[in-house]
């Protein structure tokens, strides 16, 4: 679920420069990269922090001009909660993330309404005094609401990108290149043959690389749950070992008229060892019905949902490993726990009837 959050509207592989802020679309080898073998497509873009104003709402915002590519690449038709996307190149009408639109308390009221939003926009070159602005402002309409990760959904507003390129006096630059690929795999090799084509000018990133701490956050995370939950079952078999001593010192009667009758103290042992897998086996067996049976009610039901995700459900997985995994250990323990308990009340009984 997070690399679907942060892998459809990150492209595989972004290009960076260097230096600057800006990509010379004339020298830069666009051709070249197309031809790479993995590339599936290319899209240029241009990133900018603006100032956006809705009635009495002011928010800060990051305004993307994104070509068609873009939104074959970022799945938008998925992502899109309100509202539709409205193809015009060259015309200031674009999609908005579903968070920032309601810090701008705007509403997309059907597929064939807009939202009137004004920009400010820091200008180029300005020189700053007295009698002028150092912004310039432009009015958009936006289409739809998309919905994607927290980061994207408060600040993002996707418009066409030479909309944008006019905007910002960027004719024929980008601050960016987003491109696709055909089979992931071959991520880290295609952005090697990448960055040797544009040598040391450019940075070429993966969205591996741009996510990095939330991705090693995500695949630690289900470890660290798994200790947590094992060092939980590790003291709760305190509760098997005191119900088997409770149940040794109680029934130390009838062990000795066992015994008396010619069941030897081995068979007595294996008694009570099979008492304590009983009791774990019939907790396995009450953990699992109920953990099934929230996994099933959220897939169902999703009565879980994730913060600021526009009511996304928490997502919930069965895996076949991971029931393995955790009955092994609690089989393993609970054999382990039996065997040393009744083990050494045996011990200690069986003393006690020779010192008789």
């Amino acid at each position: 679920m997070v690399e679907r959050l942060y892998s459809e509207f990150d492209a595989p592989i972004i290009i960076y420069p260097k230096k600057g802020k800006t990509i010379d679309l004339s020298t830069f080898p666009l051709e070249k990269i197309k031809k790479v073998n993995n590339v599936e497509f290319l899209s240029k873009a241009i990133e900018e922090i603006v100032i956006v104003k809705h009635e009495k709402k002011w928010v800060n915002a990051k305004i993307y001009g994104v070509d068609d590519n873009f939104y074959k690449m970022a799945n938008i038709k998925q992502h899109i909660v309100d509202g539709e996307r409205v193809k015009s190149p060259k015309k200031s009408i674009g999609l908005i993330g579903a968070g920032l639109l309601d810090k701008l308390q705007g509403y997309i009221h059907s597929d064939s309404s807009f939202e009137s939003l004004i920009l400010y926009i820091p200008k180029r070159n300005a020189k700053l005094h007295s009698m002028s602005s150092p912004f310039k402002t432009d009015n958009i309409l936006v289409s739809g609401r998309i919905n994607y990760n927290k980061e994207v959904n408060d600040e993002a507003i996707l418009l066409p990108f030479n909309y944008v390129q006019q905007l910002l006096d960027l004719e024929n630059y980008s601050n960016s290149i987003f491109l696709s690929i055909k089979e992931k795999k071959y991520l880290n090799n295609t952005k090697e043959e990448i960055q040797q084509i544009l040598g040391n000018k450019f940075y070429v990133t993966t969205y591996l690389e741009k996510n990095k701490l939330i991705f090693q956050t995500s695949k630690s995370e289900k470890l660290i749950v798994f200790y947590i939950l094992l060092f939980v079952f590790i003291l709760a078999l305190f509760n098997l070992i005191s119900s088997l001593t409770m149940l040794f010192i109680e029934k130390k009667q009838n062990m000795k008229w066992l015994n008396v009758m010619g069941l030897s103290y081995v068979n007595i042992k294996k008694v009570f060892f099979f008492q304590g897998i009983f009791i774990s086996l019939k907790g396995i067996i009450f953990g699992f019905v109920l953990g099934f049976g929230l996994v099933f009610a959220q897939k169902m039901g999703s009565f879980i949902v994730l913060p600021n995700s526009n009511y996304q459900a928490f997502p919930v997985l069965l895996k076949t490993v991971d029931i393995a995994i955790i009955f092994g250990f609690v089989i393993i323990f609970s054999i382990l726990a039996s065997f040393l308990t009744v083990n050494f009340l045996s011990k200690s009984f069986n003393n006690k009837m020779n010192e008789k």
